[in-house]
């Protein structure tokens, strides 16, 4: 997947999110696709589809509780 389609989906789910579930759907957004983000420029990603630079570290956490989530449940 390409660093532009990324963008696409982050900005689409952010913006698709109920009032309140924003930052939520950004852990989501890491989780689903945490393989795909491996190696990209999360900073780069988050900027582009959200202006928030910051939101970076919101991504890296989902991609954090995804390797988690496979590791106690093996997927």
């Amino acid at each position: 997947m390409t660093t532009d389609e990324l963008i696409i989906i982050l900005k689409e789910m952010y913006n698709n999110a109920d009032n309140g579930f924003q930052v939520a759907n950004i852990h989501l957004f890491g989780i689903k696709y945490a393989n795909e983000l491996q190696n990209k420029n999360l900073k780069f990603i988050a900027t582009e589809a959200l202006n928030k630079e910051s939101y970076y570290a919101e991504i890296n956490k989902g991609i954090k509780l995804s390797f988690l989530l496979k590791k106690i449940i093996k997927i």
